[in-house]
């Protein structure tokens, strides 16, 4: 039975995070159905992602009263009403609602389904995440080629419409092999919230390290469609062929980056790979041509998601087993909230006649500065809430 609700959590992992990428892919397919530029759109993007990052603190709490595999099914649920809603959107304003519930089904999924698999598995929490985590990424990887085969055929639409079918039947199923009750265990009594605000400086020093990279890119992949097509010349085809490479390179990057976390020293790794998403960030300004365009895609898109598990890495570690959860949920929820605006940002400057690469050039140089005001932090021992004097748990 474990094996069952764990091979179906994988199933609805993927659909989620389906819900989230969807939209990259159809950047310049929903500008021309409702006739707006690229802020407006940018919007819709950017209400995914503060969906997202909206639900985790409150669903962390609601952990503390009602099973996790509750709060899985719930969102499973939640996952098929919104994609059916965005589906038959008639307005940019009920696009935007669609795109927010989408948000809003996979933040509740990741706080309550990722401590589930801990749960399922307690000998083997590290492997059986991580193969939860790449059910996840590989959702993004095959959203570019699906979106454009459905376009091929129908309307952008029906990607909504499968997404609510597929929704329900793995719902269905979850809902199925979850009834003898085994999954309803663990209400999450770990999560004590007044001893999360106990770390705060190392919870806003996570934020630090993490939500500025994480606004540029969502900026970046947002549009890297529109990017690939208006400043690179890329044919459509071409262009959702990037977005797929970014996508790809992340796959091993997670069970990398996790094992290398685990032996290098935190904070100097994290800011290795700061450095190397801004300088991928700057060569992808300056890149020309199909292969030179993928072989920085596909460096960028390692790089960045290398530092997604290196933060986790960081601020799991950091923390102490009794705050651990609530203080994690305040961290992911309040970084994701300010990294969401970042597609929104891009939209509305590229609306305003700045090129793209200006545009890029300038989000490279503003975090190159800010990471260098952290490293000078971490140097002379200042970076709030971390000792670099005291031994590495690496």
């Amino acid at each position: 039975m474990t094996r069952r609700l764990f091979g179906t959590l994988c199933g609805l992992v993927f659909l989620v995070n389906f819900g989230r990428v969807a939209f990259p892919p159809l950047v310049e397919t929903l500008q021309t159905q409702f006739s707006v530029g690229p802020a407006t759109i940018g919007v819709v993007t950017s209400l995914v992602w503060l969906g997202t990052a909206i639900p985790r603190i409150p669903v962390g709490y609601l952990l503390t009263r009602v099973s996790r595999s509750k709060v899985v099914l719930g969102s499973g649920t939640l996952l098929v009403v919104a994609a059916a809603f965005t589906a038959s959107a008639t307005s940019v304003l009920t696009l935007q609602i669609g795109a927010f519930g989408l948000g809003l089904a996979s933040g509740a999924y990741f706080v309550s389904a990722t401590p589930l698999v801990g749960e399922l598995f307690p000998e083997r929490v590290g492997r059986m995440v991580g193969i939860h985590g790449a059910a996840s990424q590989v959702a993004a990887v095959v959203a570019a080629p699906v979106v454009v085969f459905i376009l091929a055929s129908y309307t952008w639409r029906e990607t909504f419409w499968v997404l609510a079918a597929a929704g329900a039947l793995v719902t269905l199923l979850l809902y199925a092999v979850s009834r003898d009750g085994s999954a309803g265990a663990g209400t999450g009594a770990d999560r004590d919230f007044s001893a999360a605000l106990g770390h705060w400086k190392l919870i806003l020093t996570g934020i630090l390290l993490i939500a500025p990279a994480g606004f540029v890119w969502q900026g970046l992949f947002n549009f890297l469609v529109s990017y690939m097509t208006q400043a690179k010349a890329f044919d459509p085809a071409t262009a959702s062929t990037m977005l797929t490479i970014v996508f790809a390179a992340g796959v091993p990057a997670f069970s990398l980056s996790g094992r290398l976390a685990d032996k290098l020293p935190h904070v100097p790794y994290i800011f290795g790979l700061l450095v190397a998403f801004i300088g991928a960030l700057v060569a992808l300004t300056y890149a020309q041509g199909f292969v030179a365009v993928a072989v920085v895609v596909a460096v960028l898109g390692y790089v960045i998601h290398s530092l997604f598990p290196a933060l986790d890495t960081f601020m799991l570690s950091s923390l102490p087993s009794d705050a651990r959860g609530s203080a994690y949920a305040v961290f992911s929820g309040a970084a994701l909230l300010l990294e969401a605006n970042g597609s929104g940002a891009v939209g509305f400057l590229t609306e305003a006649n700045y090129a793209f690469e200006s545009v890029f050039r300038t989000l490279a140089g503003g975090l190159a500065v800010f990471v260098a005001a952290l490293a000078v932090l971490y140097a002379v021992n200042r970076l709030p809430g971390v000792d670099r004097t005291e031994p590495s748990s690496a």
